[in-house]
């Protein structure tokens, strides 16, 4: 897959010798991107080294001569679909009408152009290096994780920055993907390894608060299984009864979860009383104004960077006030949908955009026989979406996409490509 060439630096008049980077040795150059890879698979989950390691990734993929073999990328629709998406967004920039969030969450869709670089770096002798490195550092967050919740009592893993949502997320495609090979393949010793290791993840994520990313990991899951013994249905209704089994026994021996239920139950509550302050509130509260946002400014959306500004300006005369309160329930960050969320930036364009992209990530899936990983990881995708800004989430993306880059990697290398 990379290029392999190497070319001697440019002697001086004074017997001193330049190199060029895009002529680095080629030992010094194939340590220097195995490391890049060992480094972004394992190191992402700390969100502060990644503005060393993306970089670094970025100029392993040129010496490499990544240039050369862009136009590859950049034929498959998911790629197309990530820069048309960026795009967008900065064209949006344009009909901002103030100064857009300071945060500057939108940013975060441009880590999904990460996914070019990496993929393109991979080859035979590298695969195994990016696999290593992707599976240590999921079992050391993942230990950590668990460590926090047994031994100290605390979701996620605040020595990360890692709140419980984005360790949630985690469990969740960790338990997506166990199940996805277990789906595709024949050992049936095979299929009972990881299929515990699916129930582990999720019993560890049932101790989680995050009860619409716990609903994402059943959703795929029993998706999953429908799609794999939707032709032997006694098989099917075995595996599911013993699914539901297993959740049942989770839910009733985590106190978080039943906690979690009732602050359900106070939220529906609030709701029949008009109040929405409550978590669930403040969704129905933000999907109802950005939808209306939405269908009042359906081509362009409000601009890049302005749907914190439009709804904190919106609610103080949308439906006599009705949600003018919300901020001092929680401060506004975005609109906990990554449709709406889109359409609010850039439109029903940005919508459309987002839905080719997901068209796109799973024919790439689909045209290397990895249907039930795509099936999987984008359920997951989606239903996790529905509730939050799951594409703008700090590691969740990076983690799918070297997933995505490293199985379609494998899968060729089976098949004898590249």
């Amino acid at each position: 897959m990379g290029s392999h060439t190497s070319t001697a630096g440019t002697g001086m008049g004074n017997g001193s010798v330049v190199i060029d980077p895009m002529q680095i040795h080629f030992p010094q150059r194939e340590w220097l991107i195995r490391c890049a890879l060992v480094l972004i698979c394992a190191g992402f989950w700390y969100s502060q080294l990644n503005y060393f390691s993306f970089p670094l990734l970025v100029f392993a993929w040129l010496i490499d001569g990544g240039w050369r073999r862009f136009n590859e990328a950049l034929r498959l629709p998911v790629v197309q679909a990530m820069f048309l998406l960026c795009a967008l967004l900065l064209i949006g920039l344009f009909w901002s009408e103030s100064v857009p969030d300071g945060r500057m969450k939108w940013l975060k869709y441009f880590v999904l152009l990460i996914f070019v670089p990496f993929y393109l770096l991979l080859n035979k002798q590298r695969l195994p290096w990016a696999l290593g490195g992707l599976a240590v550092g999921y079992a050391g967050v993942l230990a950590l994780g668990v460590y926090q919740w047994l031994a100290v009592g605390v979701q996620g893993i605040p020595l990360l920055g890692m709140s419980y949502l984005s360790f949630s997320a985690m469990l969740g495609v960790g338990a997506t993907v166990a199940v996805s090979f277990a789906c595709m393949s024949q050992s049936l010793k095979l299929q009972v390894c990881l299929g515990i290791a699916a129930l582990l993840l999720m019993l560890v994520q049932f101790h989680q608060n995050a009860r619409a990313l716990l609903l994402a990991t059943l959703i795929s899951v029993t998706l999953l299984i429908f799609l794999r013994y939707k032709m032997a249905i006694k098989r099917m209704f075995g595996i599911v009864l013993f699914l539901t089994v297993a959740m049942t026994i989770f839910a009733w021996s985590s106190p978080v979860f039943e906690d979690r239920l009732m602050l359900l139950r106070n939220d529906i509550a609030l709701l029949q009383h008009g109040n929405y302050n409550s978590s669930l509130g403040y969704r129905l509260a933000m999907w109802d104004v950005g939808m209306h946002a939405i269908l009042d400014r359906p081509l362009t959306g409000y601009g890049t960077g302005m749907p914190v500004h439009y709804f904190e300006q919106a609610i103080v005369t949308y439906k006599d006030g009705l949600y003018r309160d919300l901020p001092g329930f929680q401060k506004t960050s975005h609109f906990h949908n990554d449709w709406i969320e889109i359409g609010m930036h850039i439109g029903v364009p940005g919508m459309l955009v987002l839905l080719f992209l997901f068209w796109g990530w799973y024919q790439l899936f689909k045209a290397n026989q990895l249907v039930f990983l795509g099936t999987g990881l984008l359920s997951y995708l989606f239903v996790a979406g529905l509730t939050d800004t799951f594409l703008i989430f700090s590691r969740t993306p990076i983690l799918m996409l070297i997933i995505t880059a490293t199985a379609i990697d494998w899968r060729q290398r089976c098949n004898g490509i590249g």
